[in-house]
């Protein structure tokens, strides 16, 4: 059984509870689930913070279908790793689709946006660099 928890409380995975404040320098240390990790809001998007650190950080988001981000910027390269799912992602002027096991880099400062074709999960990994 795998519940959510808010951040900053202990996530409960297969009866093992690994603490965002123990002493392993990433915080989780055991495997978890990264899709079983975030659950999809009806009409909405979902995003929690996995991972915060100086150099960079992982974020996890759920869209449901139809929902998206409007094309913005980012002063850093992000990788986007699909969970589940498929998503229309732009860059520039390129519509990229994207589904279940794939990943795609969004460089810095070039346009992008993210539009759910069907519920969707991914990771974005941002690289402060």
């Amino acid at each position: 059984m795998t519940a959510v928890i808010p951040p900053g409380r202990a996530v409960w995975h297969a009866e093992r509870v690994t603490s965002p404040t123990s002493a392993a320098p990433h915080g989780m240390t055991e495997p978890v689930g990264l899709a079983d990790s975030i659950v999809y809001q009806p009409g909405g998007i979902v995003s929690r913070q996995i991972l915060k650190k100086p150099a960079g950080n992982v974020t996890l988001f759920a869209f449901d279908a139809g929902q998206e981000l409007s094309v913005h910027t980012s002063p850093f390269d992000a990788l986007v790793c699909v969970l589940e799912g498929e998503s229309d992602i732009s860059i520039d002027t390129v519509v990229h689709r994207v589904r279940d096991g794939e990943m795609l880099l969004l460089p810095a400062q070039v346009p992008h946006g993210v539009r759910a074709v069907t519920p969707f999960k991914m990771t974005l990994t941002m690289i402060r660099a």
